[in-house]
């Protein structure tokens, strides 16, 4: 079995490397069908040409630390200087290929360069197991499980959260995820501590492990995506910057409380945080005014804590501005939970008893309805479609 270890210059075309490699199987008469991992140097693990190469041969690519390369140098053919002082180890593709391959692997082919690339293959007198050499490129999910009940949760989520080794998330969703959670590692945290649980989950993804940070509804809304993405802008660990970050999208609360009470945001609509935790109360204040001049439908998420009793009254009489009371709001709790509750309320009735941080809230425009259903209460906002009925 063969090992393939490859090395090239940052920003190397991925058609240089795949037809380096292709010509030295041709030339050296080895199957492609024997490789069993692409090799190289931890510093290529977010290098496209290698993980294309990878991809384009059907094998899992495997990474080693400069010391893991510098300890194969008795076994090098052809090691370098140069290489030593850029990369702190005197040769990577040989290098990486006999690392890959074992303590009693050959190197079969020396090393041979293009331009910007370089190749080496070893053969192992056994059979090479991937998952044991090197390490794979870490890989983190940051999943949107929706709003609770797992009917709401999409394959694409269930996918990622089957594929990951380990799950980073708050107790109360990692509970959520019912049976789907069974066999991951599992690091829970408390609310309050988004800033830890999104650096956990960076750190075990840069250890090489495929990570699920799971958040509520979607998370890209109010959650934990745009966090990970300011952790790694700011802090450049390289262990973070080669980690592969995928966002997976969830139902968000504003969609299942939309579809719970009918179709209140079939029109133009916004989202306000009224938590004044992250962003000023002047800047909230300002965009409520905003949303009241435009006629906006407003979706309020954290509408009121224990510490913060007053801010939905200020938001409703801002509003209050720009439509009637007797504009319909939706008071949806728990989403997709045992507890879930739906209700139905006027803009002039609604006080901060109503809600607290388990509620989204929802005041519709001015053009927003109330219906009577089949015995059940609906809130729809036209669009104008029926107009054109006429």
């Amino acid at each position: 079995m063969l090992a393939l270890g490859v090395g090239c210059d940052r920003g190397c075309p991925p058609d240089e490397l795949a037809t380096l490699v292709r010509d030295t199987l041709e030339a050296e008469a080895l199957a492609p069908g024997a490789i069993a991992c692409v090799a190289s140097l931890d510093l290529k693990m977010d290098e496209p040409a290698v993980l294309g190469l990878a991809a384009s041969l059907g094998v899992p690519a495997r990474f080693f630390t400069p010391e893991q390369l510098a300890a194969e140098a008795p076994r090098l053919k052809t090691p370098s200087e140069i290489v030593l002082k850029e990369t702190g180890c005197p040769g990577v593709a040989e290098g990486a290929a006999l690392a890959a391959a074992g303590a009693e692997a050959e190197l079969v082919v020396p090393k041979l360069k293009s331009r910007r690339a370089t190749v080496a293959v070893a053969r192992a007198p056994v059979a090479i197991d991937p998952a044991q050499v090197g390490r794979r490129r870490g890989r983190l999910f940051v999943v949107g499980i929706g709003p609770g009940t797992a009917q709401w949760r999409t394959p694409e989520a269930s996918a990622a959260i089957a594929g990951s080794t380990d799950l980073v998330g708050y107790g109360l969703y990692l509970d959520l995820l019912g049976g789907a959670a069974a066999g991951k590692a599992r690091h829970e945290s408390n609310l309050g501590a988004e800033a830890d649980r999104a650096r956990m989950a960076l750190d075990l993804a840069g250890q090489g492990k495929v990570v699920s940070l799971v958040c509520s509804g979607d998370a890209g809304i109010y959650a934990l995506a745009t966090l990970v993405f300011e952790l790694i802008d700011r802090e450049r660990k390289p262990e973070w910057l080669r980690t592969e970050v995928q966002v997976v999208p969830g139902v968000s609360a504003l969609q299942a409380a939309a579809a719970r009470a009918g179709a209140p945001v079939n029109h133009d609509f916004c989202t306000i945080s009224l938590s004044d935790l992250l962003t000023p109360w002047e800047t909230i204040e300002k965009r409520l005014r905003a949303a009241a001049e435009a006629d906006f439908v407003v979706c309020f998420y954290n509408p009121v804590s224990q510490r913060r009793r007053d801010q939905l009254a200020r938001a409703r009489d801002i509003l209050l501005t720009g439509r009637g009371p007797d504009t319909p709001v939706i008071l949806a709790r728990q989403l997709g939970r045992p507890e879930e509750s739906v209700r139905i309320v006027t803009l002039g009735e609604l006080t901060p008893d109503h809600a607290d941080m388990l509620t989204l809230v929802m005041v519709g425009s001015s053009e927003s309805r109330r219906l009577s259903l089949g015995g059940a209460e609906r809130v729809y906002t036209p669009r104008g479609y029926a107009k054109k009925l006429v």
